[in-house]
């Protein structure tokens, strides 16, 4: 006799969003995606210098925070972006910290 089949299960995000891809890249979610690509329309134009993915913040207690985006416009700031659809509590106390913690102000979009 044969292998059995296995299938593949999807398990649905506990919050509704659907990973979605770009540029070979894997995006949590399609908000994160659209934004992904409006910055990269930005960075063509020339409006964006440049921009990271991914950044990670580290709190006391050995815990991280992830940032969506540290962006680079040409007019000299940086913004810290996060792209959120659901601000659950863990979110918000994360991010209050880094807030006191680091001289920075998260944008969400």
């Amino acid at each position: 006799m044969g292998s059995p089949i296995r299938h593949s299960v999807r398990r649905r995000s506990k919050y509704g969003n659907k990973p979605a891809m770009a540029d070979g890249i894997r995006f949590d979610s399609k908000k994160e995606r659209d934004y992904y690509q409006r910055l990269r329309v930005m960075q063509d134009s020339g409006a964006v210098v440049m921009f990271l993915r991914q950044v990670p913040l580290h709190l006391p207690g050995n815990i991280r925070y992830v940032l969506d985006f540290l962006v680079f416009w040409a007019d000299g700031t940086v913004e810290w972006i996060d792209v959120k659809g659901m601000r659950t509590d863990t979110y918000k106390l994360k991010k209050a910290q880094v807030e006191d913690i680091y001289p920075i102000t998260i944008t969400e979009v």
